[in-house]
């Protein structure tokens, strides 16, 4: 199982920071992630099962994309994006 690392509200909405989820890449792992804790449900995937455009996830320290291939020993960091003016 990769250990997935939550930062932010996420880490709030899930209550805890860090979180063990299998996944073959990405999307899997988020899907996973959203499914067995569930007050993250909609905030990191939308309703077609996308990612929002405000979170960002890494994969051993590098921005990775939805279709990334994820192994049982990776790291992943999943970040809300920071805005402000």
């Amino acid at each position: 199982m990769a250990i997935v690392r939550l930062r932010g509200q996420l880490e709030k909405l899930a209550g805890a920071s860090e979180l063990s989820i299998e996944g073959g890449n990405v999307t899997e792992l988020l899907q996973g992630l959203e499914r067995e804790h569930s007050g993250l449900e909609g905030w990191i995937l939308d309703e077609r099962g996308v990612l929002r455009r405000h979170i960002n996830v890494f994969v051993n320290g590098e921005p990775a994309e939805p279709d990334a291939a994820v192994e049982e020993k990776d790291k992943i960091e999943i970040l809300p994006a920071i805005s402000g003016g």
